[in-house]
């Protein structure tokens, strides 16, 4: 079959379909009588409606599947045909056509040609990060700080105690929405509050009150107060002041060492510690391999694919919201926040794809295996999460992304320019040293 196809844009096409009327008509009676073999009517036996009855009745339903599965057919002949790669769905329309045929047109996007420039020019910076005695006691400290508790003192409060306070607030001598509460509970230095309620707060013992003002900046989140100053009182209910647990056998226990013993659990923590600086070191150079493939590959991008990854960001972000019991009407998601994000998706997607293709990288099962094993060493049982991975599909697909990406990656180190870099333990784990 000669097929024509029409260009429209860089990635944008159009092909013309015809049917026979003839063909269509024959069709819809070959469904119609096969119908006919079951068909349920009031007033006639099963099997025995007249054919004319059931034209009548489903004659148009059926004309439409016939000639949806045509076109349809049609467009899959013309795609091989021509050797095309449709990105997302045609959209088909209807034409003008002689008697004795029906005409159709189906405008559809093709994906880009991906060809990946000369990656010897680019700088590959891969961290260097020795775990030492001290990134071992910091990450210790780090712990005790996640089992910190609270006891309550009659001392004013300070940076890092837990505070219950209650305040309340006026705008020209009126109170407002949203200006008064009760029973607050912060920490203190954590800035969760604005600078004025944390500095009022600081250095007051329980029932003890200050006054302060806040002038709220010109776009503050609340319309109604956005601009304008409000005289705040505040009044000290509790300071709790942090307890860390001693480093001994109890907190050895409570980080899984059964015996307590404090030298099996530095050598737990450090090993922790290292498979955690691995991971943010691959990261960090995984990232770079990546950019270095999105500048070195410029693409024009099928405006489908990036719908469905734009889709996709959306529905994560909705489903994470309303994991943290955020409605979404409080909370509206704004699609042109994600543009860029689906942008990006849609171009590693489409140049990862075509490097694994071209230079035969897809994953073998020993690379998804070590993938998984990797993912599952941070457990108590790693035998059992490994298996679990094997039970799951998704998570699976997951692992094999991942390895495929790996594959890339290297493929990527093998061509550019790497060098090492040392970098301290505080900056390569950022805000979580």
């Amino acid at each position: 079959m000669a097929v024509n196809v029409e260009t429209l844009g860089a990635l944008e096409r159009r092909v013309s379909m015809s049917l026979p009327v003839a063909e269509v008509d024959r069709q819809v009676e070959e469904r119609l009588k096969k119908l006919a073999r079951t068909a349920k009517m009031p007033g006639f036996r099963p099997g025995r409606v007249p054919l004319k009855l059931l034209a009548q009745h489903y004659g148009p339903q059926v004309r439409n599947e016939v000639i949806g599965d045509a076109v349809q057919k049609a467009f899959g002949e013309m795609v091989r045909e021509a050797r095309l790669r449709v990105a997302g769905l045609p959209r088909i329309e209807k034409k003008d056509g002689a008697a004795d045929c029906l005409e159709f047109s189906a405008t559809f996007e093709v994906f880009p040609e991906v060809k990946v420039g000369d990656l010897s020019g680019v700088t590959i910076e891969r961290p260097v990060c020795a775990v030492d005695d001290a990134a071992v006691e910091k990450t210790i400290q780090i712990l005790r700080r996640q089992r910190v508790r609270y006891e309550p003192v009659t001392r004013a409060a300070a940076d890092g105690d837990r505070v219950t306070i209650d305040f309340e607030g006026r705008i020209d001598g009126q109170p407002f929405d949203g200006g008064a509460m009760k029973g607050f509970v912060t920490i203190l230095g954590e800035k969760r509050l604005l600078p004025e309620f944390e500095a009022a707060a600081r250095g007051l013992a329980p029932g003890e009150s200050r006054a302060f003002e806040v002038r709220f900046p010109d776009d503050y989140h609340g319309r109604e107060v956005a601009g304008k100053t409000a005289q705040y009182s505040l009044r000290m209910v509790q300071v709790e002041a942090p307890v860390l647990p001693e480093v001994n056998a109890e907190f050895a226990r409570a980080l899984g060492v059964a015996d307590g013993d404090l030298a099996r659990m530095r050598a737990e923590v450090r090993a922790n510690v290292e498979r955690e600086v691995k991971k943010r070191i691959a990261l960090r150079v995984k990232q770079q391999a990546l950019e270095a493939l999105l500048e070195r590959t410029p693409l024009e991008l099928p405006r489908a694919l990036v719908a469905m990854e734009l889709q996709r960001l959306l529905e994560a972000a909705a489903a994470d919201l309303k994991a943290r019991g955020i409605k979404l009407e409080n909370l509206p998601l704004d699609p042109k926040a994600f543009e860029a994000a689906a942008r990006r998706r849609a171009a590693l997607g489409l140049i990862l794809a075509e490097v694994a293709r071209a230079e035969n990288l897809r994953p073998k099962p020993a690379d998804v295996r070590a993938q998984i094993e990797a993912e599952a060493e941070s457990y108590e049982n790693p035998a059992e999460v490994v298996k679990w991975f094997y039970t799951q599909p998704q998570r699976l697909a997951e692992m094999e992304s991942l390895a495929l990406e790996a594959n890339v990656v290297a493929w990527v180190l093998a061509r550019a320019n790497v060098t090492d870099k040392a970098v301290s333990f505080d900056e390569l784990m950022g805000a979580d040293a």
